[in-house]
């Protein structure tokens, strides 16, 4: 199954001391970053009909604070696109209990100190239900505190950090974890490809490192050793000296852990200095943007997937966010980190919806994680004993037209 994806090209800040010490210990840059205000809100009814913020007789409101302009847009603004689609679906067919669902999104351009500045915003003054569709592991280390103080629900973040995994009181995962997708590179690198050479490239932050982590793990439980590793800082393209250190140990197979256009650029310097290695990134690269980064040198590239092809036709829930994603926004193709996003947007549905009319952020967060062995339409929801519903990890290559298909196999690939 192939698609092609060049289709898609696509502080006063109110806060503990706490939460500000957060922000620091992410190295975040205090760069300006252009604050994307996007909402589709009423005007009408403006007091809660139960008490719970974001709860109206007519409409509940979410927020969202997510990387909608710098080096993260596409996937903030795929996570967006999604769970608009969703809403305006819920919408057309009536709503949840009768409110209309809306969204609230703030830019933060992927850097803490702005997640901080939203997030209060958010919960504190547009009194938002919850926060949905958040972007990246240091955004979601300081939004959580603030979720956590407040008891906001903070649903469905695009990231794979242990951390989210244990702190469960609040936070509710719709993705595998980073763990999990480390855990399946490193085990297709050993048992299909059959090399044990391998090195690491990522992002010097805690998203970074969760995925160091996850890897040195995969690799210890088989008694082996990185070969090498490099990495570069967050939101910049700063590669070359990392390709450089990696190279020198010639591996077979790289994985990285990083954002699409510094991973594009490493990949890139990389060839361009003979590496002749194996690429293996993970989902929070966004497959789409990488393939419209790297051009024709695509080919051969490897990124892991949490969520099923965006377009098969195979399950029942791909198939409706096909047809939602067209009724919101026929200029745009199917692509992961949307469906991602619908996948968020239904799963916030479902739990409103089987909260009841009375839905409290308590209640709403309970019966989300009841839910085992769920079966939505096709995309099983099995929450278990912990926050995460879904351990699924699929493998994807691209080819030097943009377009991918999925991995079982050595045979599906071409190695280098």
């Amino acid at each position: 199954m192939r698609f092609n994806f060049h289709r898609l090209l696509i502080v006063g800040v109110f806060c503990s001391a706490t939460v500000c010490n957060l922000a620091q210990e992410q190295e975040s840059d205090e760069s300006a970053v252009p604050d994307d205000e996007q909402e589709t809100a009423s005007t009408e009814s403006d007091s809660t009909s139960s008490g719970t913020p974001g709860i109206y007789p007519d409409r509940v409101v979410f927020g969202q604070s997510s990387a909608l302009s710098g080096l993260n847009a596409a996937s903030g603004t795929g996570m967006r696109l999604g769970i608009q689609a969703a809403f305006q679906e819920a919408n057309e067919n009536g709503g949840i209990h009768g409110r209309r669902i809306e969204l609230k999104s703030r830019d933060d351009g992927y850097e803490p100190v702005l997640t901080i500045k939203n997030s209060n915003e958010l919960i504190v003054q547009e009194q938002v239900f919850a926060l949905i569709g958040a972007v990246g592991t240091p955004t979601s280390r300081v939004a959580v505190p603030i979720c956590q103080e407040h008891g906001v629900p903070y649903v469905g973040p695009l990231t794979g950090a242990a951390f989210l995994r244990e702190v469960s009181d609040v936070v509710i995962n719709l993705r595998a974890s980073y763990a999990q997708e480390t855990e399946a590179m490193v085990k297709f690198l050993t048992e299909e490809v059959g090399t044990e050479k391998i090195a690491i490239f990522y992002q010097d932050d805690s998203y970074g490192r969760a995925g160091y982590n996850g890897t040195l793990a995969a690799m210890e439980r088989r008694e082996l050793k990185l070969v090498s590793s490099g990495n570069y800082r967050r939101n910049t393209l700063d590669v070359r000296t990392a390709a450089l250190d990696i190279f020198e140990a010639k591996p077979d197979a790289i994985i990285m852990i990083g954002s699409y256009e510094p991973s594009a650029e490493f990949i890139l310097w990389s060839k361009k200095i003979g590496m002749d290695a194996l690429f293996v990134n993970i989902s929070f690269v966004n497959i789409n943007a990488l393939a419209g980064a790297l051009g024709s040198s695509s080919e051969g590239v490897l990124v892991t997937q949490v969520v099923p092809f965006p377009m098969s036709n195979a399950l029942e829930i791909t198939r409706k966010y096909q047809a939602a994603l067209e009724a919101f926004d026929s200029s745009v193709s199917p692509e992961f980190f949307s469906y991602e996003g619908y996948l968020v947007g239904r799963l916030a549905l479902l739990g409103l919806e089987r909260a009841g009319a009375d839905v409290t952020r308590e209640s709403f967060l309970n019966v989300i994680r009841s839910m085992e062995n769920f079966d939505m339409e096709g995309f099983l929801l099995d929450f278990g004993d912990d926050n995460q519903a879904s351990d699924k990890v699929f493998i994807t290559v691209l080819a030097a037209d943009g377009s991918c298909r999925d991995v079982v196999s050595r045979a599906d690939i071409i190695l280098p």
